[in-house]
């Protein structure tokens, strides 16, 4: 196959960890994103999307360098579905992976508008559904984020007290910031962001400094990261947590 016109590396990136469905191709030169609704459509939706954009920026898939795709934390049938097809593309186009942390994208969204300065920390925050929260700390270091506490899977009064030890960040990001409100005693920071600005070119920056760091991995190594094994609770647990 012809290698891609471009200077730079040709990434296909995926997401589908939320109700978003973002894709992002960069061609060498130009970065293509999409957005949309996802959720329940997103399995449907997915494939064509990303031939669009490959279509979009004349490149076939074995001109490509790599593929990238948002592995968690998230929802548990977009991380599958998202895993799931960046696998069977890179085995049918034979290449390797480039699996992305879903809190960095958020980071990397805040860092865009307008951009940080060197050594700055965030600290992210995304609702987890069930009274809990996804969340993780980046700074902002020598062109690239360095996760300073790795993603994990918080009760929110855990959350408020673990990072009432640490010294505040200058930026908040993510969904939980406007789902808890009040109800955690955030951080005194100078930014917040609770949504994205665009979440598809996050994605598609992220790939390319993802691939820049040798992050790439084999089609079989690359998993979904689940920070919950019990995605639902029984009637009893309910019930309980209601009385509570």
């Amino acid at each position: 196959m012809t290698a891609h016109p471009g200077t730079g590396p040709a990434i296909l990136a995926l997401d589908t960890a939320t109700e978003r469905l973002c894709a992002a191709l960069s061609d060498g030169r130009t970065l293509h994103t999409h957005d949309e609704a996802g959720g329940a459509a997103a399995s449907a939706r997915l494939l064509p999307v990303l031939q669009a954009l490959l279509a979009r920026a004349g490149l076939a898939g074995g001109q490509l360098d790599a593929i990238a795709f948002v592995q968690g934390p998230g929802a548990f049938t977009g991380l599958r579905t998202a895993c799931a097809v960046a696998q069977g593309l890179a085995w049918g186009w034979r290449k390797p992976v480039l699996p992305l942390d879903a809190l960095m994208l958020l980071a990397e969204d805040l860092h865009a508008g307008p951009a940080l300065p060197e050594g700055a920390e965030v600290a992210v925050a995304a609702d987890a559904r069930m009274d809990e929260i996804y969340a993780a700390r980046y700074a902002w270091r020598h062109g690239r984020w360095q996760v300073t506490q790795a993603p994990a899977l918080w009760a929110w009064p855990a959350l408020a007290e673990a990072w009432a030890a640490l010294p505040p960040p200058q930026a908040l990001a993510g969904s939980a910031l406007a789902v808890f409100g009040d109800r955690i005693a955030w951080p005194a920071a100078p930014r917040r962001q609770p949504e994205p600005l665009d979440r598809a070119a996050a994605l598609g920056r992220l790939a390319l400094q993802a691939w820049a760091q040798g992050a790439a991995v084999a089609a079989a190594d690359a998993l979904p990261l689940y920070l919950r094994d019990k995605v639902a609770q029984t009637t009893a647990e309910r019930t309980a947590a209601r009385a509570a």
